[in-house]
């Protein structure tokens, strides 16, 4: 199924679960490398032996999202994280372990410069994510911007690899993606942070923002062009979250300290988690206050 630009319905929490606590919805947002902080914050919900009643996820938001979604706890995913970046020479022998069956579908000399996400991210991620959306233990969603109508689309039926690789289809790096008839790409470019999508559909609204900013402790002088690109996205992103927070936030709106981070560092994972850390334990003491009322 795709729904394009959902309005969520007021009131229309689903209320305390079962065991009369609260239910919790939790929107990860796309930011690239940065986004390896969602990590921390699963591992937050685990520790607190909290399940989200549902995730929605924006570009790396949508792939971690998902991971979680088809039922790896969170140290499941940062141990295949860990193994997959340790180093460039990881990944480029787990590409090469796949490729005599995905060669021709993941890259093509007539446009060299990109490659199909689908096929990228069927070949890196678990398994276990290799199923459709009816597979999950935990709903989910994937935000995508329809290329030609400029608007939102959620996904939430089909398999999960096509639906998080349009989710996370950055241009010039990827294909774009058709489904259901629309060419999809990156999220990020419409809703970076979703909480929007999922607002009213439990008690609790938790939003992860990881948007980036431009380095402060670099001198203009030393700019590059790719810098002066990235902030200018980063400054779209930020603006774009910055206006829905102004119309009606989530319950609890955390952003790690990983905004100085650049897109592809990746393998500065242990980096990036560290500095996640104060994040994870925000979002644990918020939680609990927020369950210790109910």
């Amino acid at each position: 199924m795709i729904a394009a630009d959902p309005a969520p319905a007021a009131g229309t929490s689903t209320g305390a679960g079962r065991s009369g606590l609260p239910t919790v919805a939790l929107a990860l947002g796309g930011g690239s490398a940065r986004g390896l902080a969602h990590i921390a914050i699963l591992e937050a919900f685990d520790e607190l032996g909290i399940k989200p009643t549902v995730i929605v996820g924006t570009s790396i938001g949508a792939i971690v999202g998902a991971c979680y979604a088809a039922g790896l706890s969170a140290r499941d995913i940062r141990e295949h994280a860990a193994e997959l970046l340790a180093s460039r020479s990881a990944v480029l022998y787990r590409l090469a372990s796949h490729l005599p069956g995905h060669l021709t579908s993941l890259w093509s000399p007539w446009r060299p410069a990109v490659v199909d996400g689908a096929t990228l991210l069927d070949m890196l991620l678990p398994e276990r994510v290799r199923v459709d959306f009816s597979a999950l233990t935990i709903p989910f969603r994937a935000i995508a911007l329809d290329f030609y109508r400029l608007e939102q689309v959620v996904l939430t039926e089909g398999p999960i690899v096509p639906a998080v690789a349009a989710s996370a289809c950055l241009p010039s790096i990827m294909q774009p993606i058709e489904i259901g008839g629309r060419l999809l790409i990156d999220g990020g470019f419409v809703n970076p942070t979703p909480y929007d999508v999922v607002l009213d559909s439990a008690d609790i609204t938790v939003a992860i923002d990881v948007t980036g900013a431009p380095d402060p402790s670099k001198p203009a002088s030393s700019l590059s062009a790719d810098d002066l690109w990235n902030g200018a996205f980063h400054a779209l992103f930020t603006a774009v979250t910055r206006e829905k927070l102004a119309r009606r936030g989530p319950d609890i709106f955390i952003r790690p300290q990983v905004t100085t981070y650049e897109s592809m560092d990746f393998l500065k994972m242990d980096e990036i988690l560290a500095a996640a850390e104060p994040a994870k334990q925000e979002l644990k003491r918020a939680l609990a206050e927020r369950f210790s009322r109910a």
